[in-house]
């Protein structure tokens, strides 16, 4: 039977007061979700010390140590230290230390203070956070994602002169996370003060047990205390419209004393204007406590009114209307900024991926910073707000498992009232592929934390993203019982059979999936397009995978096979991209190859700049004509070399032109499925599903329909230079258009900002994209140039690339451009004026960039690092090896010249099954290989060893090239003397040059096979 909730929801996180508070030498502004002055921004005025990065326990520095410096929360510290390879850091977490900081903050509280409750609130401490007060512990809170109150009502003083200090240690042991978790304060920090006649916090629950298009009947749950004494009090609820209009009001008495009371109250709104993903249209529940008709508090929050079902059948509806989830998985760091949040640096996300076509959020895998909920009930955004990535059983030592019996009631609850009157929220999940699953003591810790979310809200179901369902459990087993405890079950990456015979087994229960696809790419990097599951290339300098959608782990999907596998199911309430934005740490496959430091997953990099994947789900996922075109690289192709060109579009017709001469017209099929919905895909067998073994297209992925095929378009175009246009027309219409052209020499740096003006309040964010370009304006797609970054007028808040591969330090002053692209993230100073933005790189022309910071001086502007001089590579001593590709991490370029016959260089690689793949270990058809001694040398003479057995074959061809400053260029009278032996010197002799570099470019004798890789053990030059 469905499960159908019906709710009015308001976004309030935490509940607020009247009654202001000033503090003599620090500046409060409220923040914008708090619609009245019982609370104040504490987020200003603090110190902050690093006390050691291995996370052992340490004390307060002095008040006079020289390591304190003053900071702005939220703050982590984590993001300004450079990534190091060492006992204290791991590839999980980005290879950034950890370690133990001090936080202090002293102010001073007016008199008028003096009687009332007074309290901090903080939203996120990472992690392990002990919080002091006059020296006294006065609160202990270990988990980093949830929000908690300090009382300090007794302890603070409140003459307006005798200063308050409160202290906070937060201490992160790496690793305590599987992902770059960042350390500190990294949310913001409230200072509550209220009457002893209060509300409670969280103390306001809306819901809405009767609501349709013509009448919402809205409940007002008003949980309040009276702490000094018994007190009759009156409980007044205001609705109000978006404009500040009443709608409704109603009012009840309210016999308080110190046990918290709720009092419940119903409202009746007349023709509600409903929140949906197109109108997300907020009200305002304003709830005010009178004692002796003197208002003692009052709580503004924004509301939403909506209801929406998950039915085992028909999936998700919102407002009586079928929607699939088109959906993200979001960790929360906000790239270059770290795990500091940062609401503009949020909103562009969120931004970013409804561009996509995204209208669903999964929190993976912590309950979020306040401001994420309210930015997705602004727009429009529904979301899975998930508890935990573990259980009791740690993933890893210092995680939350050390803290999760003591703990979990506590933290779920806390997530829970957090977000429970959030519009957008509509599932909660108690975890994600927690280890404890398929024991009793799983089953047992399922029952205690759904019965923890149901007793405070019973309006959403509860979920858990799960990646132990990919059999169908046995009956009565763990993992059986797990699911039927739950209302649905999110599934990682399941097989299109494995969904079905879940929805088959147990059709009581709603099924989405939680992470789809999880396929690895580097923004502009492509290889072989021939083959579904390829190898990555563990080349230093060069460690990234293909944007084909063609490498993917032993557990993953591709993005296609994602879509369809969505698209053909009616009652698969949607899906959850694994994931929508690279995030720090986890750099699948690439797990012991620093500074290999972030994911590979997104569908953008983590500057925020689109791959190939952003647009197949755009072109799935919008409607609006949109045609994008594979590879972006139109420049660094072999002329004559075939290339391989797809089409991304939601237009059934797409044209290709190169430079005015059409390559021909492309079309999909107009299909239909099964449940009566249109969709365009090629017809063809694409080889993606071995476990289909019948019908018309045995080992490819088959839509009940009985059709199979891909959701691009492709040709085969043999390079040559100029412009390449892809045409999308609906009849003779051309409707939308995308073109690569090809580069000439770097020549300028070209800055665009993604917005004209920003709040002069020291806080506001713009996002300034950098591009490394020709003299007509072409971004050159293989340009690593170092970016110098000068702010006039404002202040550098952090620089990107999207580089996975990077030891930059994310606050430096510098940045290296990554195919051409980078990324500065510019602040306001808290002055009004003109922010000038300056891009400086050797031999290339300046770029500039203007923003207008406008509105008032802040006096208060936040206070935030100063960013670091760029630390360089240093050269490297003697010569350096590069290849095209290196197939695993042992056989990279430099052991060619270690003098070791046992090490080599080699392109062998295999790439495990999948699920739906069979393993893959298939030779390019060429690779190179180069040696840069960095001052020029004279050389006439190559002894190359190659090595010859069951997997590697002697080149059938080799040529030679040497460098001549911009370009490799062929030597001349090459002559070849073939080894009659493996790993015997093939003697390469040319007419003698000077060059500081020589290349080497092979064919294999096999391509495509499992027997023609290429393998160098040796390689030698004489004079």
């Amino acid at each position: 039977m469905p499960v159908s909730r019906r709710a009015v929801i308001s976004a309030a996180g935490v509940v607020v007061v009247g009654g202001g508070v000033a503090s003599p030498g620090v500046a409060f502004s409220l923040p914008d979700r708090e619609k009245t002055v019982r609370s104040e921004d504490f987020t200003g005025g603090w110190r902050f010390a690093l006390v050691n990065t291995d996370g052992a326990e340490a004390g307060e520095p002095a008040v006079n140590d020289r390591t304190w410096r003053d900071v702005t929360v939220p703050h982590d510290w984590s993001i300004g230290l450079d990534p190091v390879a060492g006992p204290h850091t791991t590839a999980g977490s980005g290879f950034l230390p950890g370690g133990t900081g001090w936080y202090r903050k002293t102010f001073t509280l007016p008199s008028s203070v003096a009687g009332k409750r007074v309290s901090v609130e903080f939203d996120g401490v990472y992690m392990d956070a002990r919080v002091y007060f006059g020296g006294r512990e006065v609160a202990y809170h270990p988990y980093g994602y949830t929000g908690f109150a300090v009382d300090i009502t007794g302890l603070a003083h409140t003459d307006g002169k005798t200063p308050n200090v409160i202290s906070v240690r937060a201490r992160n042991q790496v690793p305590s996370s599987r992902w770059y978790s960042g350390s500190g304060i990294h949310r913001s920090v409230r200072l509550v003060v209220t009457d002893s006649v209060h509300v409670a916090r969280h103390g306001v629950f809306v819901t809405t047990p009767q609501l349709d298009r013509e009448t919402a009947t809205v409940r007002v749950a008003v949980t309040a205390v009276s702490e000094a004494r018994a007190e009759r009090a009156t409980v007044v609820v205001t609705i109000r419209d978006a404009q500040g209009r009443r709608v409704a009001t109603r009012s009840a008495p309210a016999a308080l004393d110190g046990t918290p009371l709720t009092t419940t109250l119903e409202l009746r709104v007349r023709n509600p204007r409903l929140w949906s993903m197109r109108d997300p249209y907020l009200y305002s529940v304003e709830t005010r406590l009178e004692v002796g008709g003197r208002t003692v508090d009052t709580t503004t929050t924004r509301s939403g009114l909506r209801w929406f079902s998950f039915h085992p059948a028909d999936g998700f509806s919102l407002n009586g209307e079928r929607v699939k989830l088109r959906g993200v998985n979001l960790h929360h760091d906000l790239g270059a900024l770290g795990a500091a949040f940062h609401r503009d640096a949020a909103e562009r996300q969120l931004r970013l991926m409804l561009s996509m076509g995204v209208n669903a959020l999964r929190t993976s895998h912590n309950p979020p910073a306040p401001e994420v909920v309210e930015l997705c009930d602004e727009l429009g955004i529904v979301m899975i707000v998930e508890a935990f990535d573990c259980w009791r059983t740690p993933k890893n030592k210092y995680d939350y498992g050390r803290f999760f019996d003591q703990h979990s009631e506590s933290d779920i609850k806390e997530m829970v009232h957090a977000a429970k009157n959030s519009p957008s929220v509509v599932l909660w999940s108690i975890g994600n592929e927690v280890w404890d699953m398929g024991t009793e003591a799983g089953v047992r810790i399922t029952e205690q934390l759904i019965a923890h979310v149901r007793s405070v809200d019973t309006t959403r179901p509860v979920t858990m993203g799960s990646d132990r369902y990919r059999a169908v459990p046995a009956d009565g087993s763990a993992n059986d019982r797990i699911l039927r405890l739950l209302d649905g079950m999110g599934l990682n990456y399941n097989t299109a059979g494995a969904v079905d015979a879940l929805h088959a087994k147990y059709p009581d229960k709603f099924f989405y999936e939680s992470e789809s696809a999880s396929s690895t790419m580097t923004r502009g990097v492509y290889d072989r397009p021939d083959l579904l599951n390829t190898g990555q290339d563990h080349t230093p300098g060069r460690r990234g995978m293909s944007s084909y959608d063609n490498n993917l782990a032993s557990w993953t999907m591709s993005g296609e096979y994602a879509l369809k596998k969505d698209r053909d199911r009616p009652f698969f309430a949607g899906q959850f991209l694994w994931t929508g934005i690279d995030y720090l740490g986890e750099p699948t496959p690439f797990w012991d190859d620093f500074p290999v430091k972030s994911s590979f997953f997104g569908a953008l990099d983590t500057a925020g700049f689109p791959k190939d994947l952003y647009h197949l789900f755009r072109s799935q996922w919008t409607t609006e004509p949109m045609v994008h075109l594979l590879p972006v690289d139109w420049t660094t192709h072999r002329p004559g070399a075939p290339v391989a060109v797809r089409v991304h579009s939601n237009v059934d017709t797409v044209e290709l032109v190169l430079d005015g001469r059409s390559l021909g017209t492309r079309r999909f099929d107009r299909k239909t499925t099964v449940h009566g919905e249109s969709y365009l895909e090629t017809t063809e067998p694409t080889g993606d599903d071995r476990t289909v073994v019948g019908g018309p297209f045995p080992g490819s992925y088959t839509s009940p329909n009985g059709s199979a095929g891909h959701l691009y378009l492709s040709w085969t175009v043999p390079f040559q230079p100029g412009e390449l246009v892809a045409i999308a027309r609906r009849g003779a219409t051309e409707v939308a258009r995308d073109s690569v052209r090809t580069a000439g020499a770097p020549a300028a740096v070209l800055l665009d900002a993604d917005r004209s003006r920003i709040d002069a309040d020291g806080r506001s964010l713009c996002f300034v994209s950098a591009r490394v370009v020709d003299a007509r304006g072409v971004t050159v797609p293989d340009a690593g140039h170092l970016i110098r970054f000068e702010v006039d007028g404002g202040r550098l808040a952090g620089l990107d690339n999207g580089r996975q591969e990077s030891s930059e330090n994310y606050q430096s002053t510098a940045r290296t451009a990554f195919n051409g692209l980078a990324l500065a993230i510019v602040r306001a100073n808290g002055r009004p004026g003109r922010i000038r933005v300056r891009a400086i790189s050797d031999g290339l022309r300046t770029g500039t960039a203007t923003v207008v910071a406008t509105g008032r001086t802040c006096h208060d502007a936040a206070n935030f690092p100063e960013p670091t001089s760029p630390v360089l590579a240093a050269v490297q001593a003697g010569p350096h090896a590069d290849a095209s590709f290196s197939g695993t991490a042992t056989a990279v370029p430099s052991t060619m010249l270690d003098g070791d016959p046992a090490t080599g260089w080699s392109t062998y690689f295999r790439q495990e099954a999948t699920a739906l793949l069979p393993e893959t270990s298939s030779a390019h058809e060429t690779a190179w290989v180069s040696v840069d001694w960095h001052d020029e040398r004279r050389c006439s003479a190559v002894r190359a060893f190659f090595t010859a057995d069951s997997a590697h074959s002697r080149p059938s061809a080799i040529t030679v090239s040497r460098w001549n400053g911009s370009a490799f260029v062929p030597v001349e009278d090459i002559r070849i003397t073939w080894a009659d032996r493996s790993d015997e010197p093939t003697l390469i002799t040319f007419a003698p040059v000077s060059a500081s570099r020589l290349r080497l470019d092979l064919t294999s004798a096999y391509p495509r096979t499992t027997r023609g890789f290429l393998r160098l053990s040796r390689l030698e030059f004489d004079d």
